[in-house]
C-alpha cells in the first residue's frame, strides 16, 4: 500500500468511527432523557412519556440504519461504491 492509500484508509476509518460514535451518543442521550420523562410521567399519574419515546425512537432507529447499514458501516454502501467504480472505469473518457 502506498502512503496515499494509507491516508485515504485512515480518513475513511475515522469518518466511519465518528458516525458510529455519534449514534452511540444519540442512544445514550435518548435513554437518559426518556428515563427522566418517564419519571415525570409516572409522578403526574398519566403515562404521556410513551409518545416522545416512540417518536424519538423512530428517529434513533433511522439514524442507526443509516450509520450501520447504508453509509459505510455495512456492505450496502461499499457495494454501491464498487458498482459505481466499475461503471466509471468501463466508460470511455469523453475528452
Amino acid at each position: 500500500m502506498t502512503a496515499l492509500q494509507n491516508t485515504e484508509l485512515e480518513r475513511v476509518a475515522r469518518r466511519r468511527a465518528g458516525a458510529k460514535l455519534g449514534w452511540y451518543i444519540h442512544a445514550c442521550v435518548y435513554i437518559a432523557v426518556n428515563l427522566g420523562l418517564a419519571t415525570l410521567s409516572a409522578t403526574s399519574g398519566r403515562h404521556w412519556a410513551i409518545y416522545p419515546a416512540f417518536g424519538w425512537g423512530i428517529g434513533l432507529a433511522v439514524h442507526g440504519a443509516v450509520v450501520f447499514f447504508i453509509a459505510g458501516g455495512g456492505g450496502v454502501f461499499d457495494g454501491l461504491v464498487a458498482r459505481e467504480r466499475r461503471q466509471l472505469a468501463a466508460q470511455k473518457d469523453p475528452w
